[in-house]
């Protein structure tokens, strides 16, 4: 799997052969649609990504019953790259994986995709119920897709940098192995994984190329 966020990578536009084996692109946010479209048609791999601060507002779009997507009730484009999945506040399967998606940073200015802690606290509350919802099938989330980390485990002192509190719970809620942001610029070429009691929480500015292992199938409630 590749991942990526907030920094194009030039030696990926010359050349994608690196990372030629991933079998899915996973997108952290604040990266142009452009590049993420670049990637898909260069490695002929499904993305699933979630918005960051510096992204167009995503929200409001849904597919319609004739499958087109609608936005306010109209048809129209959204701004992301066709055959791309949108996972922000969403619980969806990609190649195999279910991810769950929580994008956007705490808000310190106005824009698209920032939220108070209250507000990003409502939405992983939501989210944690699609997961659940989803679970009766026996699997559970394989990853979190976040922009901004977890508060105290990989974000900065900095306002616009501090990570949600309300992601920690929504990790140990969903059960899940692997939480992947970005939001942060590292100071050195990678930052190191932080531990989340179960979770490896992993920074993934620039690109990142790993395999991720699949959640146990649990039971269903009957």
């Amino acid at each position: 799997m590749l991942a990526v966020a907030d920094e194009v990578d030039d030696g990926l536009c010359a050349n994608v052969s690196s990372v030629r084996g991933a079998e899915l692109i996973l997108a952290c946010g604040d990266l142009p649609f452009d590049y993420l479209r670049f990637l898909m048609d260069a490695l002929d791999v499904p993305l699933a990504f979630v918005p960051g601060n510096h992204d167009a507002d995503v929200s409001g779009w849904r597919t319609s019953r004739a499958g087109l997507p609608v936005r306010a009730g109209l048809p129209g484009d959204p701004p992301w790259p066709p055959g791309a999945v949108n996972a922000d506040g969403a619980v969806v399967d990609v190649a195999g994986l279910r991810i769950a998606g929580l994008g956007g940073c705490l808000r310190y200015r106005e824009g698209p995709n920032q939220y108070s802690e209250r507000q990003q606290a409502r939405r992983a509350h939501r989210l944690a119920r699609r997961a659940a919802w989803r679970r009766r099938d026996g699997r559970g989330v394989d990853v979190l897709l976040t922009h901004a980390p977890p508060l105290g485990a990989g974000d900065a002192e900095d306002l616009p940098h501090r990570g949600f509190a309300c992601l920690r719970p929504l990790a140990r809620r969903l059960g899940v192995p692997l939480l992947l942001h970005g939001h942060v610029h590292p100071s050195g070429p990678h930052t190191a994984d932080v531990s989340l009691g179960d979770t490896l929480v992993r920074n993934v500015v620039g690109r990142h190329l790993f395999d991720v292992p699949v959640a146990e199938e649990v039971v269903p409630r009957r």
